[in-house]
């Protein structure tokens, strides 16, 4: 289970690429400025945190990052506010 959760968030990171207009409307409401390059910026995050949840060696590792990664996006949600 936790491998295809992974591979989700890999394949949602990888959308951030492929389709970067439709995450910049959620992404704007973090990061006001500059839209476009933190969309990228947090596709590649939740590319890198997807693989290693996939990958067993690193699944440990890769939930703290999500942990981390979404306190902080939250944060920056409610702090934009």
């Amino acid at each position: 289970m936790s491998k295809l959760l992974g591979l989700g968030i890999a394949a949602t990171g990888l959308a951030h690429f492929a389709a970067p207009a439709a995450f910049e409307p959620v992404t704007k409401m973090a990061f006001a400025d500059d839209v476009r390059n933190w969309t990228y910026r947090n596709g590649a995050t939740e590319l890198a945190i997807g693989l290693a949840i996939a990958a067993r060696p690193t699944r440990k590792a890769g939930f703290a990052g999500l942990a981390v990664y979404a306190g902080w996006l939250g944060k920056r949600v409610l702090t934009r506010r």
